[in-house]
């Protein structure tokens, strides 16, 4: 039975950080929550597998912005990212087009608006999700997030259940 391209992605992602298991973290709980969403919205399993591709590598810029600059932000993740996740995912065997988008949604994922398709708003939200776990955020940047990246009903649940928010 063939590996599943999904799969290939994820094992290439955990090895192009190896030995920063925070980070590995981070991208594999941005890709559940893409996942899961996508399949609470009904997204269609080709759209889907870019989403996911695209949650996996959506910080693949980080190690680079360190390397060049000694830090990262969003602007340099979107920067660096595309580079590197084009080369990755190439190697991994994904068709043009699924590379050109997923590397669309890696240089725009910190970029919150003009937001145009309903992959880059899940990855949007995953990525809010964790964050806002991940960072400790605090009641009020919960709801503001809330009130102004969720657009998704799915993702506006998970958030709400995931932090108490009374609506």
């Amino acid at each position: 039975m063939a590996r599943n391209f999904v799969s290939i992605v994820k094992e290439k992602m955990i090895e192009y950080y190896a030995g920063d298991s925070r980070r590995v973290h981070h991208f594999l709980k941005v890709h559940s929550f893409a996942k899961l969403i996508a399949e609470m919205e009904g997204m269609e399993p080709d759209e889907m597998q870019v989403l996911e591709i695209a949650a996996l590598a959506h910080d693949i810029g980080i190690k680079n912005a360190e390397l060049k600059y000694g830090y990262n932000n969003g602007k340099l993740q979107e920067q660096e990212g595309p580079p590197e996740a084009r080369r990755l995912l190439r190697e991994a065997g994904a068709e043009d087009a699924a590379v050109e988008r997923a590397c669309y949604l890696v240089a725009h994922h910190h970029t919150y608006r003009n937001i145009d398709g309903l992959d880059y708003q899940i990855l949007v939200e995953a990525d809010f999700l964790v964050n806002l776990y991940e960072d400790k955020a605090d009641a009020d940047t919960i709801r503001k997030a809330y009130d102004n990246i969720f657009a998704t009903e799915s993702g506006k649940m998970l958030c709400r259940q995931l932090f108490s928010l009374e609506y």
